[in-house]
Parts: structure tokens; C-alpha cells; sequence
């Protein structure tokens, strides 16, 4: 079995002002830094990490010396004209209260649908996977997007829970389990052994 650590990045700015972060590539708060080096993680047989700056900085932080393949699947969401915006910020746009209206579920204005979105991120899964079993590896970590999390676990995670459902705070994440064999056969579904909270170990 394959373990998989999937932990979302840690605080910016603009998570502070409950902005719609997704292409905007800011970094960590400098105390959310230095708040993270307090803790080690172990090591893992790979790291694997979003391009964006704030899930660099984190891989960097929780697996220091440890490699990191970044993953351009692994991204946020591109929310399009909400970019950057927060729902006052948003207040009285027709296009943000249709999506509202939607339950979240219609394409972003200009950016992603969830779907185009969900599809990105299991692309990144696939290969992580693929990677994993070719090298008989054990453990991997995902230093990712609240979004990219949801996204994946909506579709494979056991048991089955809808996409808000499994939001997670900053830093924190899910442990799952897989068969890399299974799944690359075509039977893809992610067991979450449980929640990772600030501060756990992989222990």
C-alpha cells in the first residue's frame, strides 16, 4: 500500500482576508514560517509539492533537505474574474451571486470549471502514482491546495463525502492509502485513515 500525505499549504495574506487565492503566487506569512519550523514531519520517500510559491515554501519547511518534485497539475483553481477577491469585494456582482446561486458548482467567470479543475488534479495524481509504483516507494507527501485536496478525495475518497466536506484548514490535511496497483488498473479509491492537524507527525 501506498500512504499519501495530503496537506494544504500554510497561511498567506490573503487566506487572512478570505480572498479567492488560486494563480495570485504569494507566500507564507513570515510568522506562518516561522510557526511551521517548529515542527518535523520525518521523512518520506518523495515530496511532492504545487508550483505556487506558498506550497514551495511549506515543502520546504516540513520536509527541509528532503526533494521536491513540483507537480503543475497540482495548482489552484483559476477562479477567473473572483481572483484575488473576497465576497465583500464581490458583493453585488451578478456573475459571483449566479455562482453562489449554484452551490459553487458553475464555471468560475474567465477561469476553471470544477470539473476542468478536478480532472487537472487527478492528472497530477496519476502521476505521482504511476512514480510511486515504479519505484516501489512506501510514502509520499502532496504539499497542495485546499482545492486540489477537495478535488481529489471528491472524487476517490473512502468514504464518500462531498467537495466541502473536505475542507481543511492551513497546514493541516489527510492521511490515505492506496493499492498504486489497483488504482493504475482502474480501481481508484483513496481509504482516509484520518485527519493531519498542525503539528503531527507521520508517526
Amino acid at each position: 500500500m501506498l500512504k499519501l500525505y495530503m496537506i494544504r499549504h500554510g497561511m498567506t495574506y490573503g487566506n487572512t482576508q478570505g480572498r479567492y487565492i488560486g494563480t495570485t503566487d504569494e507566500p507564507l506569512l513570515p510568522e506562518e514560517a516561522a510557526d511551521l519550523k517548529k515542527y518535523d514531519l520525518g521523512c518520506v520517500d518523495r515530496v511532492y509539492a504545487s508550483p505556487r510559491k506558498r506550497c514551495r515554501e511549506t515543502a520546504e519547511i516540513l520536509y527541509p533537505g528532503q526533494e521536491i518534485t513540483l507537480v503543475e497539475e497540482f495548482a489552484e483553481c483559476d477562479f477567473g474574474e473572483f481572483e484575488n477577491k473576497n465576497y465583500q469585494e464581490l458583493s453585488g456582482n451578478p456573475n459571483y451571486q449566479k455562482w453562489v446561486d449554484s452551490g459553487g458548482t458553475l464555471e468560475f467567470p474567465g477561469g476553471e470549471s470544477r470539473k476542468e479543475f478536478r480532472e487537472r488534479c487527478i492528472a497530477g495524481l496519476n502521476r505521482v502514482v504511476l512514480e510511486a509504483y515504479e519505484n516501489q516507494w512506501a510514502e509520499a507527501a502532496l504539499i497542495v491546495h485546499g482545492g486540489t485536496i477537495m478535488s481529489i478525495l471528491e472524487a476517490y475518497g473512502f468514504p464518500h463525502q462531498d467537495y466541502y466536506s473536505w475542507h481543511v484548514k492551513n497546514a493541516e490535511g489527510y492521511r490515505v492509502r492506496l493499492d498504486p496497483e489497483a488504482y493504475l488498473r482502474g480501481s481508484r479509491q483513496l481509504i482516509v485513515d484520518g485527519r493531519i492537524v498542525r503539528g503531527d507527525s507521520h508517526e
